[in-house]
């Protein structure tokens, strides 16, 4: 028996990996509260340093996370349908001054596979993808829309500094 819920787990186990690839980019990552969740947002990335090229020393972004299990791997893309036509909007809409992301992970269908832990190694299974849905179209959709990840948007260190720096 869990004392969490399955969509907890997998809310914590989205968090837990974008947390893991912000610390290996040298970044920040912090969980904001319920008021933020409630403007589309669940999380905080900063990069506090010299940008090369700038005299920026600090970027940060938002970020609404989420997990599935249901997605559909095609073969450019992840497809998966987003439930909650506000947070939808809210992130599509230009933000006021930090730049907003929603971004996926992808978990097998087994729960029983999510997660291996050994003595020298620490599994989380599949990936995240990325999404930037600033200036996506309207939907008239009233519960759901379905969204594309292209595969090439795989969330890495490297790719979460690209972010910082050019958005």
């Amino acid at each position: 028996m869990n004392y969490l819920s399955q969509n907890n787990i997998e809310s914590e186990l989205s968090y837990a990996y974008l947390h893991a690839i912000a610390s290996k980019a040298g970044m920040n990552c912090q969980i904001l509260n319920r008021h933020s969740d409630n403007d589309g947002v669940d999380v905080m990335v900063e990069f506090k340093g010299i940008i090369p090229g700038t005299y920026i020393t600090h970027v940060s972004f938002h970020v609404q996370l989420k997990a599935t299990y249901t997605h559909t791997v095609r073969t450019n893309d992840i497809s998966y349908t987003f439930s909650g036509i506000d947070q939808y909007n809210k992130l599509r809409t230009p933000p006021q001054q930090i730049p907003r992301f929603l971004m996926l992970l992808c978990l097998p269908t087994s729960p029983d596979e999510w997660l291996t832990c050994s003595p020298d190694k620490l599994i989380l299974k599949e990936a995240m993808y990325w999404l930037c849905l600033h200036g996506a179209a309207e939907t008239n959709n009233t519960s759901s829309v379905t969204l594309y990840f292209p595969k090439v948007n795989l969330l890495t260190p490297e790719c979460l500094r690209d972010l910082a720096m050019n958005y």
